[in-house]
């Protein structure tokens, strides 16, 4: 019984997700930037879901850079949203809406990387409005957060459209074909070590 309530409510909530991306697409450039600026600080669908078929459908270069700046500008102006979250809520944000492991992982990424650990999590699929939220409470540099942001989301983003926008329906194929289970395979043995990294952050000792 509760494996089937678990499984139903799993449903529940892709279709929910499906609705809210089927909106934000239903009101084009507008609706990927106003996905991509929420997603920085609060919702948790990250815009990928609208960039791929976007940038897929795209008929000309000046699309394709359109969708580039909007979900890449949006997305930074969202994470300043974050970081104003974290410093006027502080820890009671990050106890409400944050795992404790999680943000002592954050902390560590900032504490030893820097804005180069804003980057990382720019870049990569790691919750950045929990990161914004840290920065904001550890009142880090605007000025440095928004750069290391912005850098970091312009290579994620922007790889994003340029592999969509030149393969396109190409890429999409290989994506709902064999060519994804191969994909999926090799993109976990080469994020193996990287989630290995992530999961020992909390315990790594702090260099002097």
């Amino acid at each position: 019984m509760a494996k089937g309530v678990s499984e139903q409510n799993v449903s529940v909530l892709t279709g929910v997700a499906q609705e809210v991306v089927q909106w934000f697409d239903g009101i084009g450039l507008f609706g990927l930037g106003l996905m991509a600026f929420t997603e920085a600080f609060i919702q948790p669908i990250p815009p990928d879901a609208l960039v791929i078929p976007m940038a897929a459908n795209a008929s000309d270069p000046l699309r394709l850079i359109s969708i580039f700046l909007v979900v890449t500008i949006s997305s930074v102006l969202g994470s300043l949203v974050a970081w104003w979250m974290g410093d006027k809520w502080g820890q009671p944000l990050l106890d409400r809406f944050a795992s404790e492991s999680a943000v002592r992982k954050f902390n560590m990424l900032v504490e030893r990387f820097g804005s180069f650990g804003i980057f990382i999590a720019a870049f990569t699929p790691i919750p950045y409005k929990v990161l914004g939220w840290c920065a904001g409470i550890g009142r880090m540099e605007r000025h440095t957060f928004v750069l290391a942001g912005f850098i970091g989301r312009s290579m994620r983003f922007g790889l994003e459209v340029l592999v969509i926008g030149v393969y396109g329906e190409q890429f999409i194929d290989f994506l709902t074909g064999w060519g994804f289970i191969f994909a999926s395979l090799g993109g976990a043995i080469l994020l193996y070590p990287v989630w290995r990294w992530w999961e020992g952050l909390e315990e790594s000792p702090i260099e002097d």
